[in-house]
């Protein structure tokens, strides 16, 4: 972890000294010291957790400190540091994620205080720690990264690591046109944030996805959240040349190609499953014979209602409606 930057010592001990007289728990003359460096109050607590000196921890190389806010302490340790707040708790940080940790700016930065301690995820390779303001996720192949907001929460719905997304392969990074979007180990998918546009799904805010599927039949599958509470969901498909000239005839291998590599969003109903599956069926049916009116891509809303695949195939139905009749 890179070095933290330092308070004078006069200048800790007498803050330390202010904070102790209002009540706040600190070191005193009478705890105990460890590699001559005394140790107290909840950070002592959890430096026992770890076994004191004998642990991976080892030994104190500094006072208990203030930290800049004035409000939470620290202690740094030989292989880590320990920081406490009384709202989150005493916590080690050390590490990749404590090097990933420093350069968000500790604690003073949009992850704040650590929530938790350094956490196993369950597949035994990687490890996690929760902050204030998000989660750091490590991986030996991938680093450690930052997941937090509107994009953890996406990836989070879909199974965080053990999802087909895998784990974080970069921090969020924002492009030109104000979208901020984060890459994952399966670099096939990626998961994107934007303010609202104005249109439907995105009126305010929303997430989404990004899945490249190159299956014979199907480019891409983009999925665009809500987060406006209403549960609007819509799949945008980017068909290959050999989908538009064939899934008019075979609807279920289009259906299929389209969750090859996009992850299916477990939250829709059944009526929801049915009335895309039929606006997929629809695009498929007259896409060729009206593809210069209807686009490079087959939007699905999922709060239109299903109609029955008959009627939506029918020539009469897509007169009336092009394949969209949420409207």
């Amino acid at each position: 972890m890179p070095a933290r930057r330092v308070m004078s010592l006069t200048a800790s001990l007498a803050l330390t000294a202010s904070l102790a007289a209002l009540g706040a728990p600190s070191a005193s003359a009478a705890d105990p010291r460890y590699c001559n460096i005394s140790v107290g109050g909840a950070i002592l607590t959890k430096y026992a957790d770890y076994n004191y000196d004998q642990g991976v921890l080892g030994c104190p190389k500094t006072i208990e400190l203030v930290n800049p806010d004035g409000v939470g302490r620290r202690q740094e340790f030989t292989g880590g540091t320990i920081y406490w707040k009384s709202s989150t708790g005493a916590h080690p940080v050390w590490g990749a994620i404590g090097s990933k940790w420093a350069d968000k700016k500790w604690e003073s930065g949009p992850l704040g205080y650590p929530t938790s301690d350094e956490l196993t995820n369950q597949a035994q390779t990687g490890k996690r720690q929760s902050f204030e303001g998000g989660w750091i996720y490590w991986h030996p192949q991938y680093g450690a990264h930052s997941v937090w907001g509107r994009i953890h929460e996406l990836w989070g719905k879909f199974g965080s690591e053990e999802s087909s997304f895998g784990y974080p392969t970069t921090d969020e990074l924002t492009d030109s046109m104000g979208t901020t979007w984060q890459e994952f180990a399966n670099s096939r998918l990626k998961i994107y944030y934007m303010n609202g546009t104005g249109e439907e799904v995105c009126k305010h805010e929303c997430t989404g996805y990004t899945a490249e599927t190159n299956t014979d039949w199907v480019k891409t599958v983009v999925a665009q959240f809500s987060n406006t509470g209403d549960g609007h969901i819509v799949v945008s498909v980017v068909p290959t040349e050999e989908g538009w000239d064939k899934a008019s005839s075979d609807y279920n291998t289009m259906w299929d190609q389209m969750w090859t590599a996009a992850p299916y969003p477990t939250e829709l109903t059944a009526d929801q499953r049915e009335s895309l599956y039929e606006q997929m069926a629809c695009h498929a049916a007259y896409g060729p014979t009206f593809r210069a009116d209807a686009g490079e891509s087959w939007d699905l809303e999922n709060w239109a209602p299903p109609v029955g695949i008959d009627k939506a195939v029918s020539l009469s139905w897509f007169i009336l409606k092009k394949c969209n009749w949420y409207t």
